[in-house]
């Protein structure tokens, strides 16, 4: 895909169906779970729906030119995604770095799954990852997750590469805040890419998907052994939906970007609010780092304010904020992630910024925020 195109021409381009005269644009879904099979024992034809579909194909084929990546695979979640690729790149006897400021549950399952079975595993936050690099070795694995969920601190993803290859470390990067069209980890010298498509990829709040993107064939064919022993798939309707909404990505996430850089640059000054994370500002303390390896700053605004209760109050004021625990949505929402066992303070949300018209939201939120706590 020509580097020379924008966002939206690329998502576009992405989600081609081939080019058929007579035949249709867009592309429909094959919901099999059996095909006819040759008398010859082909092995390279669709036989089984666990192991291969159509519209996985072209669903992957687009994930890996989004994320400049010579293959991808897909998963029935995000979650799908990462344990397969940890389960699968992490042997027993090896170190496992982890976001300790990143998403909870992939720091569950790696204490609770795989340190059982002999896997050393180093939590560290984003400013901590290019130390505990420095610590591992051949064979162990890092997995950073830029901009971290929920904090959206950053990591120097560039500097943590050189230092993985080095040593023989193999680097995993969760992209699922950022997206493809925010940055993309393999160029910055990341082995592997694993994300929720969930989020803004599909955008629309109505389908659970996850995928891993690679250009090292050995790895990729270890993960999708996993899948299909393993069960994690993706259904063929929901990869359609995943699909569909690729088309759609780069205007989404330009308004989502433009709606979280107001939004952020509003709540900074605003004396109902404690203090804002957001990559693109200025004075933020990921900027520098961001700007180097992000091409988009993201619709998701860390933002604290005075406790729970204004959390609630501001919700219950507002007309346009929903209150959810997912991001990356067309609605924009709110997340008070404390309730979730994330160790931030009682007033922490995360706010994710949805499509609405911009002045709209910013008076919405303004609005809702003259009482809040008070």
């Amino acid at each position: 895909m020509s580097g020379a195109y924008g966002d939206s021409t690329r998502s576009v381009k992405a989600v081609d169906a081939e080019h058929i005269p007579g035949g249709p644009i867009a592309s429909t879904p094959v919901p099999a779970a059996a095909y006819h099979i040759p008398p010859d024992e082909d092995d390279s034809l669709d036989s089984y729906g666990r192991r291969s579909n159509p519209t996985w194909r072209q669903l992957e084929s687009a994930l890996a030119a989004l994320e400049g990546a010579a293959a991808a695979l897909t998963f029935g979640s995000g979650m799908a995604a990462i344990t397969s690729a940890l389960r699968t790149l992490v042997e027993p006897g090896h170190t496992l770095v982890v976001p300790a400021d990143g998403y909870y549950q992939v720091r569950a399952y790696a204490n609770e799954f795989l340190a059982p079975r002999g896997v050393t595993v180093v939590e560290a936050r984003c400013d901590q990852m290019c130390e505990a690099a420095e610590d591992i070795g051949r064979g162990d694995v890092v997995l950073a997750e830029t901009p971290s969920n929920p904090g959206l601190d950053v990591v120097d993803l560039h500097r943590l590469a050189m230092i993985c290859r080095a040593r023989g470390t193999l680097l995993v990067v969760d992209n699922t805040t950022a997206t493809p069209l925010g940055q993309q980890p393999l160029s910055l010298g990341a082995g592997v890419v694993v994300a929720s498509a969930t989020k803004a990829l599909s955008g629309h709040h109505d389908v659970l998907a996850g995928y891993i993107a690679s250009s090292h064939p050995e790895l990729m064919e270890k993960v999708q052994r996993d899948r299909l022993l393993a069960g994690p798939i993706l259904g063929s309707l929901e990869a359609w939906l995943v699909l569909r909404s690729i088309g759609s990505l780069g205007l989404r996430f330009e308004r989502q970007c433009q709606n979280a850089a107001a939004v952020a640059l509003m709540l900074r000054s605003h004396p109902a609010v404690k203090s804002v994370r957001y990559p693109g500002l200025p004075d933020d303390p990921s900027h520098a780092i961001a700007t180097m390896q992000m091409r988009r700053f993201g619709g998701v605004v860390a933002v604290e304010l005075a406790d729970r209760d204004a959390v609630w109050d501001m919700v219950g004021r507002s007309a346009l904020l929903v209150a959810s625990t997912s991001f990356g949505g067309i609605h924009s929402s709110v997340d008070r992630r404390a309730r979730w066992g994330d160790p931030v303070a009682d007033g922490f949300v995360r706010f994710s910024m949805g499509i609405e018209d911009t002045d709209d939201l910013l008076t919405d939120i303004e609005q809702a925020l003259s009482g809040a706590g008070r």
